[in-house]
């Protein structure tokens, strides 16, 4: 952070390594808002630890309107409610998870079973 506690624009982007047209976006959607000084765009303590919270969720596979409103029941009801929101949407998002592993796991086997066939096939063929 500068000296002021405020990242800049291009300080932002490079510290969470994402584009400058993704950070407008957030902005746009209202995930992030940044300080304004004429047309430089300027992010303290709060925006850094949301966009912390924004790539976390991105990373467990929440949309983006999920994290929004998530982010947004913080200030509409406060930190309980808050945080029993996050245990909803992430038991929802472990059985998700959960259904994705399974079905991955079903086609791992899948295709090693066919490879071995495969690899048999090749043994009749010599």
């Amino acid at each position: 952070m500068t000296e002021t506690g405020r990242l800049s624009f291009k300080e932002m982007c490079a510290r969470f390594d994402v584009t400058p047209r993704t950070l407008r976006y957030y902005e746009y959607i209202e995930l992030l808002a940044p300080e304004k000084e004429g047309r430089a765009r300027f992010y303290g303590s709060r925006e850094v630890a949301r966009m912390t919270l924004i790539l976390r969720g991105r990373r467990f596979g929440f949309s983006l309107e999920e994290i929004r409103q998530w982010l947004l029941s913080y200030r509409q009801k406060g930190t309980r409610p808050q945080l029993e929101e996050f245990l909803g949407m992430a038991d929802r998002q472990l059985g998700e998870l959960e259904r994705q592993r399974a079905e991955l796991d079903a086609t791992i086997a899948d295709l090693k079973a066919l490879r071995a066939t495969t690899v048999a096939e090749l043994g009749k063929l010599d």
